[in-house]
């Protein structure tokens, strides 16, 4: 797990504006199949290759300037930026499996434009790494994106609230996905 600032010195925690920095947080995570009731965990330290069924994936999630910020091009940038990270976190090598990744957050820009189409494409591009996005048809300025054997099982935006009063100014997307497993080669 580690952080990136959405700077032009990503590496450096706080640089960009003094006023709202923004950053992304990432995970690698894993689906492992863990011994049953009463079987001895030999692999609780590190599961890596010790079950034939673990799935490792990358979450990201961050949160972009609004359109009021000031900061021109911040958003298209910002979004330049993961999309290098997210390749980059792609494979460590060939001998790798492919792993999904998770993209999500607000960010502030509606479904078509620049930010939105750096990361899913313009609908006509058939680049492996571009990712897709878990509502058809895409909609609002929060995302949850992905890429990988993955498969989107629901989406929904939450109306939860109390009493009229919701959590924030507008309503979370959840979505729930089923991880494949290893792609065919």
């Amino acid at each position: 797990m580690s952080t990136f600032q959405l700077s032009v010195t990503p590496d450096i925690l706080g640089s960009g504006p003094e006023v709202n920095p923004r950053i992304v947080t990432w995970a690698r995570l894993a689906t492992i199949s863990r011994p049953g009731n009463g079987e001895n965990d030999p692999y609780s330290e590190d599961y890596r290759g010790h079950w034939s069924d673990t799935q490792e994936f990358y979450v990201f999630n961050t949160h972009f300037f609004t359109r009021k910020s000031g900061y021109d091009g911040a958003k298209s940038k910002s979004a330049r930026l993961i999309m290098e990270r997210i390749y980059a976190f792609d494979r460590f090598g060939e001998w790798e499996k492919d792993r999904p990744v998770f993209l999500l957050g607000d960010f502030n820009a509606q479904p078509g434009g620049e930010v939105y189409n750096t990361f899913v494409g313009d609908g006509n591009s058939d680049d492996p790494f571009k990712l897709k996005d878990s509502a058809q048809p895409a909609e609002g300025i929060d995302w949850i994106l992905f890429k990988g054997n993955v498969e989107v099982i629901n989406y929904e935006k939450s109306d939860y609230n109390v009493n009229g009063i919701y959590p924030s100014d507008h309503k979370p997307v959840i979505a729930d996905f089923k991880l494949i497993g290893e792609k065919a080669k």
